[in-house]
């Protein structure tokens, strides 16, 4: 850590997001630009655009932060949230049967999915790629903000939701013809 950084005690803390849509986005005190990871986080040092300084993201818990939110800085005021560009795949189909079987390919490997209508982006990945291609799909290399659902259990852009693990809290009895996964929901 270089010498000339402040300590994290002494940056303005973030604690609370604002969704989208529900804060005035012409107010903010600055912008921050992050990839996907970044902006699925609890707590992670955060530096504004154009020279604005660091801030402390100190959430309660880990959420998905998403395009256009904004972060409240004690005492300091709203940092908007921007997405940044990433390397991206486009899938397509033919017929909607197929863009929704390519869907299922990829949420059964739980490969973060971003819906786009009559298209899905995920993250670029030669082998899924060539997967995809084989099943059918027409895909496409694109650089672009990534925005993946949230999933079944939480992440809706107004925040709310639980747990959803795939912890072992299931049972596999292969003499019977039923498979039972008892997911652990907290």
């Amino acid at each position: 850590m270089s010498e000339d950084l402040p300590p994290l005690t002494d940056l303005p803390r973030a604690h609370t997001v604002l969704p989208a849509g529900y804060w005035d986005a012409a107010k903010a005190v600055g912008t921050v630009t992050l990839d996907f990871d970044h902006r699925c986080r609890r707590r992670l040092r955060l530096e504004r655009d154009g020279n604005g300084g660091a801030v402390l993201l100190d959430l309660p818990s880990p959420r998905h932060i998403r395009d256009g939110d904004g972060l409240v800085l004690t005492g300091v005021g709203t940092v908007a949230v921007k997405a940044a560009p990433e390397d991206l795949m486009e899938v397509r189909c033919e017929a909607i049967a197929d863009l929704l079987r390519m869907a299922w390919h990829i949420g059964n490997r739980h490969i973060p999915a971003e819906l786009r209508g009559d298209r899905l982006r995920i993250r670029a990945d030669h082998v899924l790629a060539d997967m995809l291609t084989g099943l059918g799909a027409i895909v496409t290399p694109v650089s672009a903000p990534f925005d993946p659902e949230g999933g079944a259990y939480g992440d809706s852009p107004a925040g709310g939701g639980h747990g959803h693990s795939h912890g072992h809290g299931h049972d596999h009895d292969h003499g019977h013809d039923h498979h039972h996964h008892g997911h652990g929901h907290g």
